[in-house]
């Protein structure tokens, strides 16, 4: 059994793996820049999306680093609280998901309407295929790459939801 080191009632094992989450998103967000931002979007690090649905702190872990990540953006503070903002919804309700597929759909939905009418508004583009373009780039990276991430951490840790 693994035990995690305890400080003021806080699992420090806990603040460490949203810590890694956040700045791994942000780098997968930077390192893949040219696919990360803009109306046509496949955001790799969106398959991160799905680790609420094995861990709560990928919660305030993805935020963290989808602020960090949507400063870098080129599309100003309506990204940053808007598209920080839909990452925090989704994961909240994504781990709230019973199973793992059903945990792919609060990122892809979330964000296809958030960011796409978002990206709508600062681009003065139409909803409809904005919100569109957003979510089959959130389902490419959700179900294509979230889902089989979040089975494989499951089958490793042995076990569902930690």
């Amino acid at each position: 059994m693994r035990h995690e080191f305890k400080k003021n009632g806080i699992a420090t094992g806990r603040i460490v793996r949203a810590g890694l989450i956040a700045s791994i998103y942000c780098v997968m967000v930077l390192v893949f820049a040219p696919l990360s931002y803009g109306p046509i979007q496949v955001r790799i690090a969106e398959a991160l999306t799905l680790l609420p649905y094995l861990w709560v702190e990928a919660i305030p872990g993805l935020f963290v680093g989808c602020v960090i990540a949507n400063f870098a953006g080129g599309f100003g503070i309506a990204d940053v609280i808007f598209g920080s903002f839909a990452t925090l919804v989704a994961a909240w309700i994504t781990g709230k998901m019973p199973n793992v597929y059903l945990a792919a759909l609060p990122p892809v939905v979330v964000n296809m309407l958030v960011v796409g009418a978002m990206l709508s508004v600062v681009l003065e583009l139409p909803f409809f295929s904005t919100a569109l373009y957003v979510g089959a780039g959130q389902a490419v990276a959700c179900f294509g790459l979230g889902v089989p991430l979040a089975i494989y951490i499951e089958k490793k840790a042995g076990k569902k939801r930690m």
